[in-house]
Formats: structure tokens, C-alpha cells, sequence
């Protein structure tokens, strides 16, 4: 048993990284006849792991089943950026533990993801949980065959508090095979006070730049259309490694691979160079879509944040990505109610939001995280006045979405098709290069395509167009 430890994983002592390169080699017929249910929950970096665990399972002999009460096996993948993640896993299991107990003994039931890198919450799960069979954390996805054969009456928690390794060979079972995730950097060294994620994802390393050109290539050569490189902190690729690329020459060097579209999430303004924005301005399959998180148009909260800048830099960097890529799309992330938040930083954050009129932003009331240095600040803000904040904020947000979205009205843009409709059958989804959300009539052969599509009417988060 190896439990999760806050003090071990804000350290950062070894520069070293180990590059390890997986042996892939499974018996499928380990679990042959099994099935399993993924969960997953949170942000892109979840969803990949999503994916990797889905080809392990897959790779001993499991299939994938959409229901609990025909799995053998149940893995929640797990997210702990906010208070409300932590609500949906804890109501899950509740499912869980009443199909286990009422029908299904030996029904396996796992939890893996950040959540599980949190020391509260293995305390609890080993406390009030007991049904839960495995918990392994962010560093040890590749462990899970072993977990899984070790399973025994007791719990096995497995969870390494540590700054992390690089692994390579890994497979993934993706969700789509138009469009793909690829890691090219793991953790993050910025501690923002309000923020878990160096704690459960371990120091800032990055990926060999050879290793992820042949990633992007061998994707180029399956079909795909478009990639999204990933990471913590995305844009400080590399600094770390000696005589690698800088991010914008890797942008470069993927966009040479000749793949149609290229993505990237999420950026930290702080690590935001000129470079990147020329790269961006000059290579056509480099989408111009990017997000910038602001976090608070308030310099002091900026600053009890650990942000790295001003509102001011903001400001100024974010004018230059208008300027330098005229035809971008650029949203946010926006926290309100950090500890002490008053009328005028929150007024300051508003300010910004007139000035920059984001395409769009994710907006959240600030969630305290046990063992981040906010959370130990004695905050003086009501519930009922972030609530009432994070409401104005979004009436304003969505105002000036859907005048973002208005100006694509009667224009013709390029669509890369996705798929079905979930709401209408007849139509097709697709995002524009700006990542715009685009409902599409009469393209239903077009899937996997690049299509030009007539934009006739426009939402707040989405567009409407027939296909041209």
C-alpha cells in the first residue's frame, strides 16, 4: 500500500527525468469475457488518460460496456481542480456500491485521476469506502494490469507522490478517429495558490520533440485531421531540457508534418512569446484559436494568485494576439470569489471582459483545495455575493459570445465535420477553425471532412450553416 502525500509532491529537488519506454506486451486472454465501465471526469489531460486506460483494459481481454450492472469492472477516472468533481464521484459511487452489494459481489471497483492523489480523499475512501477495491494515481496508469491481478478482499491503493517520469510506447484507444490528443508536457512548477494540479501531476517535464513528431506523423499517416498538443502549462514546452526545442519551433515542426489542423491548450500568458504568435500569424493549419487564461482582471488578486503578471502584461500580450492573428478566436478562464475578493477587483475583472469581449470563458466561483496556500486564507466573502458576482459575470460573457458568434453570419468558413447531431440526427456537428461549435445541414456524407459551410444563424454557444 502506498498512500498519497502533499509534502512529497510540492517538492521540487531532482532536475532529472526518466525517459521510460513501456513494454506493450499483454495476454488478452488475462481477462477474456470481462467488460468495463470508464468514467472520466475533468479536463483534456483526463480525458487522454481516459483514453490509455481504455486500451490497457482492452489490451488484457476486457470490453467496453456503457452500463454498470453488465461490468465487471468499474474505473472513475478522477478531476480535483474543483469542489463539485469531487460531489459527482462521491454520487457515482453510491451506484456503484449499491449494484456491488445488491447484485454484482465481485464487481471490481476502481478510482484513479487527480482526486486520487489527494490525501483527504484516500483517507475517506479507506474510511467510509471500503467496497473500493483499487486507487492509483496520475504517475501509475501503466500499473493498472498489475493492480488489477493483485485485487484482493483488501483495498489497493497504490498512489506516488513524486515529481514524475516521462513514459513513451504507450497505446491509447481513442475516441475519435478524426481528431487526436497528444501529451507533449506532463505537470507544472507555477503553484498558483489556488491551484492542486502541481501537487497531483507532478513536476513540469516535457516530452522529446522526436518522440512527439512521430506521434503526429503516424497520425497524419491513420487519417486524422487534426491534432491538439496538451499540457499543464503548454507553451513552457521544453525550458526545462537542454538543447530541446522552444514551444513555438515545435509548433513548426508539427505543423510540417502536414497534418490539416493543429491545436494547443492551455497556454499561460507568462510563458506566451512573440514567437508562438508569429508561428501561429504564418502557418495556415496552426488554428487561430487560443486560450488565454486571465484568472482575474484584478492586479492584487493576480498577485495572492502567484499568476506571474498584471493585468496590465495581460492586457498587453493579449491585444498583440489580436493585432498579430486578426481573424483569432480567444477565450478564458475566469475565477470569481477568490479569498477577499472585493467590489473593485471584482469590478476590475468586468473591466477586462469589456475590453477584451472573449469568444467565450469558463467561469467558476473559486473552490478552496486542501494543502494550497489560498485555502488557508480566512475569507471575509459571502457565498451569496460570488454567486450573485459569477452571475453578472456570465450575463456579460454571454453577451459578447453571441456577438462573436453574430459576425460569422452570412460568412462561409471551413467546418472539419465530427459527426452526428446528438439532438438532431438530420443535421451534422463540426467546429470551424476558431472552434466555433457548428450545426450543419446536409453534409451527413461529410464526416471526417473539411467542408465549406454557410453560416445562417447564430447562438450564444453555437452556430447553425448548410453546407455549401
Amino acid at each position: 500500500m502506498k498512500l498519497p502525500n502533499l509534502n512529497e509532491a510540492r517538492k521540487r529537488t531532482n532536475n532529472q527525468v526518466d525517459y521510460i519506454y513501456l513494454d506493450q506486451s499483454y495476454d488478452e486472454n488475462t481477462f477474456k469475457g470481462q467488460k468495463y465501465f470508464l468514467r472520466t471526469y475533468g479536463c483534456q489531460m483526463n480525458v487522454h488518460d481516459g483514453e490509455e486506460i481504455a486500451a490497457r483494459l482492452e489490451s488484457l481481454g476486457f470490453e467496453a460496456t456503457d452500463t454498470i450492472e453488465t461490468a465487471d469492472v468499474v474505473i472513475l477516472n478522477t478531476c480535483a481542480i474543483r469542489e463539485n468533481a469531487h460531489d459527482k464521484l462521491y454520487g457515482f459511487l453510491g451506484r456503484c456500491k449499491h449494484e456491488k452489494e445488491k447484485n454484482n459481489h465481485d464487481l471490481v471497483i476502481g478510482i484513479c485521476g487527480c482526486m486520487a492523489q489527494e490525501e483527504g480523499v484516500v483517507e475517506e475512501l479507506m474510511k467510509k469506502h471500503p467496497y473500493v477495491d483499487i486507487v492509483f494515481g496520475t504517475h501509475n496508469i501503466h500499473e493498472l494490469q498489475e493492480l488489477l491481478l493483485k485485487k484482493n478482499e483488501k483495498q489497493n491503493i497504490e498512489v506516488y507522490s513524486c515529481e514524475g517520469n516521462v513514459y513513451e510506447n504507450v497505446s491509447y484507444k481513442r475516441d475519435s478517429n478524426i481528431k487526436a490528443w497528444v501529451n507533449i508536457q506532463y505537470g507544472c512548477d507555477k503553484f498558483c495558490t489556488y491551484c492542486i494540479v502541481p501537487y497531483t501531476r507532478g513536476k513540469q517535464r516535457s516530452r522529446k520533440s522526436s518522440e512527439i513528431i512521430k506521434e503526429v506523423e503516424e497520425l497524419v499517416k491513420n487519417g486524422y485531421k487534426e491534432v491538439t498538443l496538451l499540457g499543464q502549462n503548454v507553451n513552457a514546452y521544453g525550458k526545462e531540457l537542454d538543447g530541446e526545442m522552444s514551444f513555438a519551433e515545435l509548433l513548426k515542426a508539427v505543423s510540417d508534418t502536414g497534418i490539416a489542423r493543429v491545436r494547443f491548450v492551455t497556454s499561460h500568458p507568462w510563458d506566451f512569446t512573440d514567437e508562438m504568435i508569429k508561428v501561429i500569424r504564418d502557418c495556415d493549419n496552426i488554428m487561430p484559436y487560443i486560450h488565454l487564461p486571465l484568472q482575474s482582471g484584478s492586479s492584487r488578486i493576480l498577485k495572492l494568485m502567484g499568476r506571474r503578471y498584471t493585468k496590465e502584461e495581460y492586457l498587453e500580450l493579449y491585444k498583440k494576439i489580436r493585432e498579430w492573428v486578426p481573424n483569432s478566436s480567444i477565450t478564458t478562464d475566469i475565477i470569481v470569489g477568490f479569498p477577499n475578493e472585493s467590489d473593485e477587483d471584482f469590478k476590475e475583472t468586468l473591466e477586462v471582459v469589456n475590453e477584451c469581449k472573449y469568444d467565450s470563458a469558463f467561469t467558476f466561483i473559486y473552490s478552496p483545495r486542501e494543502g494550497t496556500p489560498a485555502a488557508k486564507i480566512d475569507d471575509k466573502v459571502t457565498m451569496d455575493v460570488k454567486e450573485k458576482r459569477l452571475y453578472e459575470l456570465n450575463e456579460l460573457v454571454n453577451k459578447y459570445s453571441l456577438e462573436a458568434n453574430k459576425k460569422y453570419e452570412g460568412k462561409i468558413v471551413p467546418v472539419l465535420i465530427e459527426g452526428v447531431s446528438e439532438k438532431d440526427n438530420t443535421k451534422v456537428y463540426g467546429y470551424t477553425d476558431t472552434m466555433k461549435l457548428v450545426n450543419v445541414v446536409g453534409a451527413q456524407d461529410k464526416i471526417g471532412e473539411i467542408i465549406d459551410v454557410e453560416i445562417v444563424d447564430a447562438k450564444s454557444f453555437s452556430l447553425d450553416g448548410k453546407a455549401i
